[in-house]
């Protein structure tokens, strides 16, 4: 009996049905179908000498040891922080792990709850009514948020303005994504590391359609004068987005209390380690904009007998509603990774966070302020108050910022480098204790 007459789903054809193909084809057999080269065809042998789990353990303990043992001062838009072992234990337990989207909330009712406590808590964080639950990462947020104000601004205009600083990933990112919009992106200039808000204000008129600031900024500069850069949209008619991160969250004022129609940034700042690739990007909103949200939400609503229970709900996206009607193609499940964040939110606690934030600041002062008493350094460079990362000049030092990191890289330290005369530090708890290595090391390459 075929796999089609017995019911299987994943085999659709019967050995009939292949045949006719094949015959309307022209086609003897379906390898007839592909044409792979001798030089890469599988010959049945991978010619990989049979080894061993210890032999092979070996190796690989071998090969791990080639790398270099870099203790990474980086950041911009990637932060690791220390993720307590109790989420790694919850996480990976079957019944998180082994999960796919929830589409049947009559199974997956633990993890469409936690999803809503990870939403839940974005709110609390923003200021904003509504969060999603599912973002690839702060590069498409933002990217998404720019093609939310296409379809809900007032503004008549099609002109995206972003800082000329903007991390070269999310400016791709951004670009790709509203060029089937007929959206144009342009930039505005920083001063001393934040909004140039004069020229910002030429800038915006009556076809700026959003306005994106960073707070903290790419170079970990806190916008003094955000509020400020959403009257300038707001006068314009114009959708304001504040890019930040879930643990800047937790010291900064919430972003709606300064205008902000759209939240966007790293989520995955708590529960992941920095893998510089995969993130989690947090997306929340005022509730104007909640049937514009891409991405999925889940709502809490009653079941038949009255009890409270989750489900996805408003699923703008490609896969469930006509393709003119969708918000997006978010097509991947970053639920698992969200219930990460959630978790170590939730363990944290609201003092907890607040903490790590505080920390964020007094490590970055103190840091920048030991590098600045070194001959020919000046740190910060830029004169604002810093989290996590500051910019670090070396315009005085008799090396280049290159140099000087591959120095820093040579003593076992690893630091961004900007420009010529500019390099990036970024420092957080795990490596508030590395920091007096880092101090000597650029006391050594400067010298």
């Amino acid at each position: 009996m075929s796999g089609r007459d017995a019911g299987s789903p994943y085999a659709p054809h019967s050995p009939a049905d292949t045949a006719a193909m094949l015959e309307a084809v022209g086609a003897d057999s379906e390898a007839d179908l592909f044409d792979i080269p001798e030089s890469v065809a599988f010959d049945g042998e991978f010619g990989i000498p049979r080894r061993g789990e210890r032999e092979v353990r070996a190796d690989l303990r071998e090969t791990f040891a080639r790398n270099d043992d870099l203790t990474e001062f980086l950041g911009r838009g990637h932060y690791s922080h220390y993720v307590p072992s109790l989420v790694d234990d919850l996480s990976a337990r079957s019944e998180f792990l082994t999960s796919y989207t929830q589409y049947q909330p009559e199974i997956t009712q633990g993890f469409l709850q936690a999803l809503f406590e990870y939403q839940s808590m974005l709110v609390e964080l923003t200021g904003l009514s509504v969060a999603n639950c599912s973002m690839y990462d702060a590069a498409s947020a933002l990217a998404e948020a720019a093609l939310l104000s296409d379809r809900v601004r007032d503004a008549t205009g099609d002109t995206v303005l972003v800082p000329e600083a903007l991390r070269d990933g999310k400016r791709a990112t951004l670009d790709n994504y509203v060029d089937g919009a007929d959206l144009a992106v342009e930039t505005y200039p920083y001063r001393d590391g934040t909004a140039d808000l004069d020229a910002l204000g030429d800038r915006v008129d009556d076809d700026t359609a959003f306005v994106y600031a960073e707070n903290p900024t790419v170079t970990g500069a806190i916008e003094p004068e955000l509020e400020a850069v959403g009257d300038v949209a707001a006068d314009s008619d114009a959708l304001f987005c504040v890019g930040t991160d879930v643990v800047a969250l937790g010291l900064l004022r919430e972003p709606a209390a300064v205008g902000a129609d759209v939240v966007v940034g790293e989520a995955g700042a708590l529960g992941l380690p920095a893998s510089y690739g995969m993130g989690l990007g947090l997306f929340a909103c005022r509730e104007d904009y909640l049937r514009q949200v891409p991405g999925r939400l889940v709502g809490a609503s009653e079941d038949a007998a009255g009890r409270r229970a989750y489900t996805l709900t408003l699923q703008t996206r490609e896969q469930h509603i006509r393709k003119e009607r969708a918000t997006s193609n978010i097509c991947t499940n970053q639920a698992w990774v969200a219930l990460r964040t959630a978790m170590h939110a939730a363990m944290l606690g609201a003092d907890g966070l607040a903490g790590l934030a505080e920390d964020c600041v007094r490590d970055a002062s103190s840091l920048a302020a030991d590098l600045d008493g070194v001959d020919g350094v000046t740190a910060p460079l830029h004169d604002r108050h810093h989290f996590r990362e500051f910019a670090v000049g070396v315009a005085d030092a008799p090396v280049d910022a290159p140099t000087a990191a591959d120095g820093l890289r040579d003593r076992g330290y690893a630091v961004h480098t900007l420009d010529e005369e500019t390099l990036q530090v970024c420092v957080t708890d795990l490596t508030a204790d590395e920091t007096d290595g880092l101090v000597a090391a650029f006391a050594e390459v400067v010298a």
